[in-house]
């Protein structure tokens, strides 16, 4: 055999050496999720493609215990509870509102956290760079500012815009916070804010009805995970209202909002799947530093635009790295 072939085939092997190296044990993983796992699919599929290519295989060495709030806030402590009474392994948490209800059940079981805003400030983790807890994984935003740039970001697409509606939930921990940031930001852009607190899909037709009589010009997601479920219909009543939206997660235009400007969701679950391998093998979350963003992507519905008779700036357009059509 010459020495290239025999390389080859050491690589190969050496690829398959995690889920060898962790064949006599079936590691347990509870996902506990704000969202349904219908609005959330794709984000899903990349985490589990993600712990694959590291050697984690449902079914193999790996059982995925997956909890649903499908975007009843309240019903996450419960959810929680049961993965801690279920005695898993390890809790992969992706919502503010996820993690501080694992936080809240367990200070025993590791927590990978994905996507929460604002972690120090909520006190899951002790700092970024030293954990210091069972909390580690990756945060939202880089940092505070993140909720007014997204404000700006509305305003320059859009144009002009007096009074803009904040949709969120207050059951969302860090829904209050972000408010103060969206309310500074506003001051300085010459916009008013009024918060609209969704507790349900139910309430959005009544919430809607409100908007016109208060002269809302444009809308605002907070609470993503929350409204992730209803993104559908959030987008047919404000076309119907001829509303523009902007949101932090790119699904949301995906489902004919306007605009959106965050993470890629499933490039960051991507993240928290190699936080999951390192604990799985031994690592300590107080000792993995907290994952921030180093960009954010901005997507753009041009076919909503055009039914909403929004003419979205070039400069914004320019800029867009994605534009649906």
């Amino acid at each position: 055999m010459r020495r290239r072939d025999f390389i080859s085939i050491l690589g190969g092997a050496a690829a398959t050496w995690p889920a060898v190296a962790h064949a006599n044990r079936v590691y347990r993983v509870g996902y506990l999720s704000a969202p349904s796992r219908e609005s959330v699919q794709r984000t899903l599929e990349a985490f589990l493609r993600r712990l694959r290519e590291l050697g984690w295989v449902e079914g193999v060495n790996l059982t995925v215990e997956y909890r649903w709030a499908d975007g009843d806030i309240a019903r996450l402590p419960q959810l929680a509870a049961e993965l801690v009474q279920n005695n898993v392994d390890l809790i992969v948490a992706p919502s503010t509102s996820a993690v501080v209800a694992a936080k809240n059940a367990t200070g025993r079981i590791p927590i990978v956290m994905v996507f929460p805003a604002e972690p120090v400030e909520l006190g899951l983790v002790t700092s970024l760079s030293r954990p210091g807890g069972n909390i580690t994984g990756t945060s939202f935003t880089a940092g505070a500012g993140y909720a007014g740039k997204v404000l700006e970001t509305l305003k320059e697409a859009v144009g002009d815009i007096r009074k803009v509606g904040a949709l969120g939930s207050l059951a969302e921990p860090s829904f209050r916070s972000q408010l103060t940031e969206l309310d500074a930001a506003a001051a300085s852009l010459g916009i008013q804010v009024q918060d609209f607190n969704v507790s349900s899909s139910d309430e959005l037709d009544g919430i809607f009805s409100k908007l016109a009589p208060q002269q809302i010009d444009a809308l605002l997601i907070i609470s993503s995970s929350a409204l992730m479920p209803h993104r559908r219909k959030l987008a047919e009543l404000a076309t119907r209202g001829r509303l523009p939206i902007i949101a932090s997660l790119r699904e949301f235009p995906e489902a004919g909002a306007l605009l959106s400007y965050g993470v890629n969701m499933s490039d960051f679950v991507r993240r928290a799947a190699v936080y999951v391998d390192k604990i799985l093998r031994g690592a300590q979350p107080a000792d993995l530093a907290v994952e921030q963003p180093t960009r954010y992507e901005l997507v753009i519905n041009l076919k909503t635009a055009k039914a909403l008779g929004v003419t979205i700036s070039p400069l914004v357009l320019a800029r867009a790295d994605e534009v649906i059509e």
